[in-house]
C-alpha cells in the first residue's frame, strides 16, 4: 500500500525528463521540501519501505535520503526514523531573482479591499466561546446528546441516498413541516412550508437576503447598540448602515418627516434586544410595519432567543402581525441547541420564497442532510420542546444567582437592563471606567465578557460588561465573578465612591 509521500515522490519521478533514478528522487524529495508540500517535521517512511512502494532498489533510495541529511534537509532520529528538518537550508536562487515571501511584498496583491479592512478593525467576534461570561453561548453540557444520537442511528439504518447529496428547495421538507408547526405555536408565526429556508446561521441568512435583495450603497438601518454580526455582513456586502437609538421599548422610530432617504431594510431584534435587552411594544410594532409599507422597506426580524423568557409567557412574533409581507423572520438553534449545529432558518415572504431558495443553492450548496432529518423528529417527537422548558428553568436560576451576587457585592445600580429574559444581562458601569481596558484585563484571568461601548457604531453612550451567564453553574456563580468585583475595585479613581 503506497502512502502519501510515496504518491508524491512516484509522481515527480515520472514528470522528470531526464537524468538517473536516483538523481530524480533526490530532485523530487528536495524539491518537494524547499517549497513546503513536505513540511517540516515530516516523518519519512523508512528506505525499505519506500523502496518497495516505488519498485527501487533500497541503496538508491539510502544514497538520496543521505544527500539531503548532510545538506540539512533530513535528520534521523534513533528508534524514531528519518524526518524533514526543523530548520531547513536557504535554497539557491538565480542570479537576478529575488526572494518571495510575505514580508518583501510590495506588489498590492496580497492585501485585503477596504471593506475587508473594515470588517477586522470592527470585528467582535472572539477566538473563546466558552465559558464565564461569554454572552450567547448557551450551556452545550445540557444538550439530550444520547436521545440525539439515537434518533441518528434510527435515521441511518434507513437512510434515503439524498441525504448524502446537496440539499435543495432551500432546505429538507420534513424540518421544514416540523418548523411551521412549531413556529405557529410557539411564535405566532405565519407561514407554509414553502416559505421555509434553512441555512447555515443566521449570518448566512442574512447575507443572502444582502446579496440578493440589495445593491451596494443601499441604506439599512440597524440598531445602535445593536449586534456587530448584523453590521459585519451587510456592510462587507457594500450596505450603508444606519445606527437608529434603541430606548427601553426597541428601536426608537423618527417620523416620517424626518427621514429624507427611507431605509431599503430594516433589521431589529424587537423580542429581545441585542444587547440591551429591552423588548418593542405593540404599538411600535404597528408603527414600524406601517413605516414600512408605507416606504417598500423590508425588515428583518432576527428572533435569536425568544424562548428564554424567565417568569412570563414569549412575546409573539413581529412576523405574525405584518399583513403586507414586509418582513423576513429569522431564527436559529444556535440558543436552545447548541451553536455547532450551524442550523438556521428563514420565514420569507411567498414573493421570494422560490428564488431565494434557488439563490441560496447556486452560493452555498446546502447540505446537512442527516442534521436536517435528525432535528425533525427531535421537534416532531417532543424532545425539542422539552430540551427547552428545562434549560428555560435552569437558566432562570443562573440569572437569579448573577443578579443576586451583583447587588450584593457592587449594588443593584450595577445592574444595567431590566428584561427577564435571555441568556446574558448587562453590568452597568460609571461612565469613567474603560470597559473595554477592563474586559482585556479580565481576559488574563480567564473571565471572558464584551464591552459594551463597542457595540455602538457611533460613539458610545453607555459603558458596561455584556456577562452571559447560562454557561455558569449557581453554585459556582459568585466564586466565579469575584475576578470582576476585585478589578473593579483596582479602578479606585472610577468606582471609590462605589465600595
Amino acid at each position: 500500500m503506497r502512502t502519501l509521500v510515496g504518491d508524491l515522490v512516484a509522481y515527480r519521478i515520472g514528470q522528470a525528463m531526464s537524468g538517473t533514478l536516483g538523481k530524480r528522487l533526490y530532485d523530487a524529495l528536495q524539491q518537494s521540501i524547499q517549497e513546503g508540500t513536505l513540511a517540516p517535521g515530516t516523518r519519512l517512511p523508512a528506505s525499505r519501505d519506500l523502496a518497495a512502494e516505488l519498485e527501487v532498489s533500497r541503496n538508491t533510495v539510502i544514497a538520496a535520503y543521505e544527500q539531503l541529511q548532510s545538506e540539512g534537509y533530513l535528520k534521523t532520529r534513533k528508534g524514531s526514523g528519518t524526518f524533514i528538518s526543523d530548520r531547513l537550508p536557504e535554497p539557491d536562487m538565480p542570479v537576478g531573482e529575488e526572494r518571495l515571501d510575505g514580508a518583501q511584498n510590495t506588489s498590492g496583491q496580497l492585501t485585503l479591499s477596504r471593506r475587508g479592512e473594515q470588517l477586522l478593525s470592527r470585528s467582535g467576534a472572539s477566538q473563546r466561546q466558552w465559558g464565564a461570561f461569554m454572552p450567547g453561548v448557551p450551556d452545550v453540557r445540557h444538550f439530550p446528546h444520547k436521545t440525539w444520537q439515537k434518533i441518528v442511528r434510527r435515521l441511518n439504518a434507513r437512510l434515503p441516498v439524498e441525504l448524502l447529496s446537496y440539499s435543495q428547495h432551500g432546505g429538507y421538507a420534513p424540518l421544514q413541516h416540523a418548523l411551521v408547526d412549531y413556529l405557529r405555536v410557539a411564535r405566532s408565526v405565519r407561514c407554509t412550508t414553502d416559505q421555509i429556508l434553512i441555512t447555515s446561521g443566521t449570518h448566512q441568512s442574512l447575507d443572502l437576503l444582502a446579496k440578493m435583495l440589495f445593491n451596494p450603497g443601499d441604506r439599512v438601518w440597524v440598531e445602535e447598540p445593536g449586534y456587530w454580526g448584523h453590521r459585519s455582513v451587510l456592510e462587507i456586502n457594500g450596505l450603508q448602515t444606519v445606527p437608529v437609538t434603541v430606548d427601553d421599548d426597541g428601536m426608537q422610530l423618527p417620523s416620517t418627516g424626518e427621514v429624507t432617504v427611507p431605509p431599503g431594510l430594516i433589521c431589529v431584534t424587537p423580542s429581545h434586544q441585542y444587547p440591551t435587552g429591552s423588548v418593542m411594544g405593540l404599538e411600535r410594532r404597528k408603527a414600524l410595519l406601517m413605516q414600512a409599507k408605507a416606504w417598500g422597506s423590508l425588515i428583518v426580524e432576527d428572533d435569536y432567543d425568544s424562548e428564554f423568557r424567565y417568569g412570563e409567557n414569549p412575546i409573539s412574533s413581529l412576523q405574525g402581525l405584518d399583513a403586507s409581507d414586509s418582513v423576513i423572520y429569522l431564527g436559529t438553534f444556535s440558543k436552545t441547541l447548541y451553536p455547532g449545529l450551524r442550523t438556521s432558518y428563514m420565514v420569507v415572504p411567498k414573493p421570494l420564497a422560490e428564488r431565494l431558495k434557488i439563490a441560496h443553492s447556486e452560493l452555498y450548496r446546502g447540505g446537512y442532510g442527516i442534521t436536517q432529518l435528525t432535528l425533525a423528529e427531535f421537534i416532531r417527537e417532543g424532545h425539542y420542546a422539552a430540551h427547552v422548558r428545562q434549560m428555560r428553568q435552569l437558566y432562570s436560576r443562573r440569572r437569579e444567582a448573577l443578579v443576586e451576587v451583583i447587588c450584593r457585592e457592587l449594588g443593584p445600580e450595577f445592574i444595567g437592563q431590566n428584561s427577564n429574559a435571555g441568556l446574558h444581562l448587562i453590568l452597568a458601569l460609571p461612565e469613567t471606567v474603560d470597559d473595554v481596558a477592563l474586559s482585556r484585563l479580565l481576559e488574563q484571568q480567564e473571565v471572558w465578557t464584551r464591552p459594551l461601548s463597542v457595540y455602538y457604531q457611533a460613539e458610545a453612550k453607555r459603558r458596561g460588561l455584556i456577562l452571559g451567564y447560562a454557561c455558569v453553574d449557581e453554585a459556582a456563580m459568585a466564586e466565579t465573578f469575584m475576578p470582576i468585583v476585585r478589578c473593579l475595585k483596582s479602578q479606585n479613581s472610577a468606582c471609590a465612591g462605589k465600595f
